[in-house]
């Protein structure tokens, strides 16, 4: 009887191990090209029109900087007023509060345009060793939502390498070399710039092509950064923050209004009200997932903003917001921006005429019913 040679051990295991290494490669190469799948938005009644951003910049059409500009036109003539979500896709409330608009509003006069996906790129990856989820949720009355969790920076295999010092072009100002792919620094931007400077500057074009009036940025930041809870304001739209402060917010919840700097160049609070004839206004909101004190970041966490961590950190005094056991969750964040936009309609008396955004849900309604009551129902 003739003998059959064994395989070698080491033969056996090295196919297994192939045969895993090739299975993780395609199950985590499915997850790498899921990335590039956008959070489904749905079109509220108010929603006239639509168009890509890349009309303003042609060399943007087919890349993953191009996004969607919604229209919300009141037929009626007024001011105009512009809405930037996402543009650091991983401080949640701007995106969130962004698509609610887009889904519930529709205004009465005046045009409302929101861009709910400013840096579009930097929603396809997330930040290198922060162990983010790819996505968080948000429970509707017909089911969940899912939204994408990005990164604060254009995805790299987008725009890759990183320079060792940024220098913003407009200006001249040295800025770190990571801030090469932070749309929030880009401003007014370059036609001939990267990826991220090409945004920029297609924003900005369309900002000026279509004279609007006002210019909102939602962002948010760590609850021990300084600037959160606030308004920040180019020196011609500080007035417009102050008033809607003292006329609409006062009462409602404690925020502040400060003056954009002028040595800090390529915010959108500062380039464009420099660059543009735009008031120029950025949010900032407290999430606990933006800072450093933090648990382990996760879904629950980005949209219940609860953390035994930070609620420590108050107790210590050691953040700039209160902070109890309850956190401060997304639709708290939201009902402040989507509040603070509608007061700076409300308070808009220029040449432009009126933006009335019409029945636009209160900050407490949002905090009683959820910011997923002014979401469509998940389909």
């Amino acid at each position: 009887m003739e003998n059959k040679k064994k395989i070698p051990a080491n033969f056996i295991s090295a196919g297994v191990l192939c045969v895993f290494v090739i299975g993780m490669c395609v199950y985590l190469g499915g997850i790498f090209r899921s990335q590039k799948t956008a959070a489904p938005i749905y079109p509220g009644e108010g929603v006239t029109s639509q168009f890509m951003l890349s009309e303003y910049l042609p060399e943007l059409k087919g890349t993953s900087g191009d996004t969607e500009v919604y229209v919300l036109d009141s037929g009626k003539p007024g001011a105009s007023m512009l809405v930037l979500g996402g543009t650091h896709p991983n401080e949640p409330s701007g995106v969130v509060s962004a698509v609610a608009l887009i889904e519930s509003c529709k205004p009465e006069e005046g045009t409302l345009y929101v861009i709910p996906r400013a840096n579009n790129s930097a929603f396809s990856c997330t930040d290198p060793q922060e162990a983010s989820p790819l996505r968080y949720y948000i429970p509707t009355k017909n089911g969940e939502r899912w939204f994408r969790f990005g990164s604060r920076a254009t995805n790299p295999i987008d725009q890759w390498p990183d320079s060792e010092i940024y220098v913003h072009a407009a200006s001249g100002q040295q800025l770190s070399g990571s801030e090469t792919r932070n749309l929030n620094r880009a401003y007014p931007g370059r036609a001939d710039g990267n990826l991220t400077e090409r945004v920029a500057y297609a924003i900005t074009e369309f900002i000026k092509d279509k004279d609007i009036t006002i210019t909102v940025d939602l962002h948010e930041a760590s609850p021990e950064y300084t600037t959160v809870n606030a308004i920040v304001a180019h020196d011609n739209a500080l007035n417009l923050a102050n008033d809607s402060i003292l006329w609409d917010l006062e009462g409602q919840f404690k925020i502040s209004a400060e003056k954009s700097p002028t040595n800090l160049h390529g915010l959108t609070h500062r380039e464009l009200g420099d660059y543009t004839n735009t008031l120029a206004l950025l949010m900032e909101t407290a999430n606990a997932s933006q800072g450093r004190l933090h648990g382990a970041t996760s879904s629950d966490l980005i949209v219940t903003g609860k953390d035994k961590f930070y609620t420590r950190a108050y107790q210590y005094g050691a953040l700039n917001v209160e902070y109890g056991e309850e956190g401060v969750n997304i639709s708290e964040r939201c009902a402040r921006h989507i509040t603070c936009v509608n007061a700076f309609a409300n308070n808009y008396t220029g040449d432009a005429g009126r933006i009335n955004l019409g029945n636009i849900p209160t900050y407490n309604e949002i905090i009683e019913n959820g910011i997923g009551s002014y979401l469509a129902d998940a389909q």
